[in-house]
């Protein structure tokens, strides 16, 4: 079961800078084969499908608490799309061809679909698909395969970051490249345990630090790289068999964290009326007021 938070991982700034084509880009780490649908649904599937997770609980608990993780990623990676995107146009007549911005953006579903928000493809428009999934019911097969995920995410995560310097995206790719980074030593160190091999010394790949990044620092300043979540209250504590002992690149003790992270309020998207979202005129938002005050009871 998930328990659901009305908040998302961090602030995102606040920019009157649309960017339709900055947000085509971000959707690469929503839909693309690297991206946060992928991580989610790999991780998903692995623990819904776990063999032997009396026997293997520390492994078990791991690829459980970081898919309650990655939920909240697939969120923060939506909002920032939609950052990039509010104010891409404004309200005018439809003669006057109010969504005129988007004929030459890369991605023009974004209007054409959409309401100028993130969708479940990646930044060429292709849909997420099922079969970037991976779940052979070997340990060892499957935990290699979540190191490469892991490394593939982060590689991209640079290369969105190397593409925009958004500022909503690029707060939301540092944060993603200390939390990916949380991830990728994790599965190192469960191969490490699973099989002898320290699989950290390969870390970090690519070569290059997060700490290159300007917008990951002040997130390991806070130590994120270091912790790891449960994402629940009490249940996933036996990942402390698993995460333990010094990180690979500053040697900083790993802490692992029962419960979840104190998020920030969910962005509230303001209306786009040239394509009729929400869809209600201001007499009709007061009506509306009117019959839920009548429901609730509630006098002027």
């Amino acid at each position: 079961m998930f328990k659901r938070f009305d908040e998302i991982a961090i602030e995102i700034p606040e920019v009157e800078r649309p960017d339709p084509n900055a947000a085509a880009a971000v959707q690469e780490l929503m839909g693309g084969k690297f991206g946060e649908m992928s991580t989610l649904n790999n991780y998903l599937f692995q623990s819904f499908n776990f063999r032997g997770k009396k026997k293997l609980k520390p492994f078990y608990d791991l690829v459980t608490s970081i898919t309650a993780e990655e939920l909240g990623h697939v969120e923060l990676v939506s909002h920032a799309v939609n950052k990039c995107l509010f104010g891409s146009t404004s309200y005018k007549d439809p003669d006057q061809t109010p969504l005129e911005p988007f004929k030459d953006a890369r991605n023009t579903y974004f209007a054409l679909s959409g309401a100028q928000s993130s969708m479940p493809f990646d930044s060429m428009g292709r849909p997420w698909s099922g079969e970037y999934v991976f779940n052979s019911g070997n340990l060892i097969l499957d935990l290699l395969h979540n190191f490469f995920l892991e490394c593939g995410a982060r590689a991209h995560k640079m290369k969105v970051y190397e593409l925009t310097d958004h500022p909503a995206a690029r707060e939301v790719v540092g944060y993603l490249l200390v939390r990916g980074g949380v991830h990728v030593v994790a599965y190192a160190k469960a191969l490490e345990m699973a099989t002898g091999v320290d699989v950290s010394k390969l870390v970090p790949i690519p070569s290059l630090s997060n700490k290159a990044f300007n917008e990951t620092r002040k997130y390991e300043s806070r130590g994120l790289h270091t912790k790891l979540y449960t994402n629940s209250e009490g249940d996933f504590t036996a990942i402390k068999q698993i995460w333990k002992g010094p990180h690979p690149e500053d040697g900083q003790p790993l802490e692992v964290i029962e419960g979840s992270p104190k998020g920030s309020p969910v962005p509230d998207a303001p209306e786009v009326p040239e394509e009729f979202a929400p869809g209600f005129s201001e007499e009709e938002f007061l009506a509306i007021a009117a019959r839920l005050q009548s429901a609730a009871n509630i006098r002027e």
